[in-house]
């Protein structure tokens, strides 16, 4: 019973959520501030005994050595077992200037069987045109754990082959934006929606006057700018800030089979059907109620709606309620006879067989 009450109250904050105002800011990103990949590959050394014996660490291990003005044998295998081969990579956020630095992560590309200890020697990170934009190095940071015995027994908590070096690497290039670039900047809504997209396009007119934005489709809004930088930065800074009300989502039950979590949709109704479902007897109607007024009140008659809900358990085995009735008050009518979170789940795919529920049902 109280798992129910708690997907009850996930499911009227989710509505209250989405009838409130959002800043622009946190529903949409501006084109072309974005961060970009990069990606590279170093030594790793310093590992007690923990490494790896390949041919391309051997030959990485050779390279290194040639770097610094050290010559081995061609036919000379070096026996290396605190030195690993690894994957680096990196978010390059927007803006980020030569000088900074940026968090990278570290993850063996080999037979390694820990990087914990380990110090990561220079590594070029590059972006997708090849061009190095960070150069990364630094001691390891390992979350995981791994232990082995000599009769070939192991322990390992988490994941021992991949560790982070915050602030490890310094960008070295600054990658162009196309932010100052042209008459207009554009909104890209994180969720496109065309209802959205014409209210955050009506919010920015009525600030900056008509036809000052357009809505190009359901995830772009096209707003015109000033040239100059400082004008457009603080003409960026008001539009981001203002508040507006996005759209309602669409109708949607998201079912989580292993946790039993269950989300619903505002919008999510029902439609008329009967489901048989353990001993359970659930009976949903509306009725519409006419408030007359008094003769010489100067009122206005008004029809008001009335959810009825009956409840019992019995032998009993139908659930059974009429067209528009939301998924609120079937919540609400399973949870007043104590049934279990799996119960409802049932009745869900019960009523998206049927084809009784307006909305979508995702199950996860």
């Amino acid at each position: 019973m109280n798992s129910l009450k708690a997907l009850l109250c996930i499911c009227l904050l989710a509505w209250h959520s989405i009838a409130s105002a959002e800043r622009i800011k946190d529903v949409s990103m501006v084109e072309g501030v974005r961060s970009n990949q990069l990606v590279g590959y170093g030594l790793v050394v310093g590992l007690p005994g923990t490494g790896e014996q390949s041919r391309f660490t051997e030959q990485s291990f050779k390279a290194m050595l040639n770097s610094f003005g050290i010559t081995m044998a061609s036919n000379l295998k070096p026996k290396i077992k605190n030195v690993a081969a690894v994957a680096v990579h990196a978010e390059l956020p927007a803006f980020r200037k030569p000088g900074q630095t940026i968090d990278i992560t570290v993850s063996s590309i080999g037979s390694a069987g820990s990087l914990r200890g380990g110090t990561l020697l220079q590594t070029f990170l590059k972006g997708v045109d090849g061009n190095t934009y960070a150069i990364a190095q630094g001691s390891l940071i390992v979350g995981g754990l791994g232990v082995e015995g000599a009769d070939g027994s192991k322990i390992v908590m988490n994941t021992p082959t991949v560790g982070r070096i915050p602030n490890g690497a310094t960008v070295e290039r600054a990658i162009k934006s196309p932010f100052m670039q042209g008459d207009y900047i554009t909104f890209n809504l994180n969720r496109p929606d065309f209802t959205t997209a014409k209210r955050l396009e009506q919010t920015i007119n009525e600030l900056i006057g008509p036809d000052s934005a357009h809505a190009l489709d359901a995830a772009s809004i096209r707003v015109i700018a000033p040239r100059d930088a400082s004008q457009r930065v603080a003409y960026l800074s008001t539009l981001e800030n203002l508040e507006f009300k996005p759209a309602d989502t669409s109708a949607k039950i998201i079912v989580n089979s292993r946790t039993g979590t269950i989300v619903i949709g505002k919008n999510v109704r029902l439609q008329a059907a009967a489901i048989t479902h353990g001993g359970l007897t659930v009976t949903i109607a509306e009725q519409q109620n006419v408030s007359q007024p008094n003769a010489l009140s100067e009122g206005e008659t008004a029809v008001t709606n009335q959810s009825i809900i009956d409840v019992n358990e019995d032998d009993s085995r139908a659930f059974v309620f009429n067209p528009g009735v939301s998924l609120d008050d079937l919540v609400r009518a399973i949870n007043e006879v104590g049934a279990a979170p799996g119960d409802l789940m049932a009745i869900l795919e019960a009523l998206k067989e049927a084809g009784a529920i307006s909305g979508q049902l995702v199950v996860i």
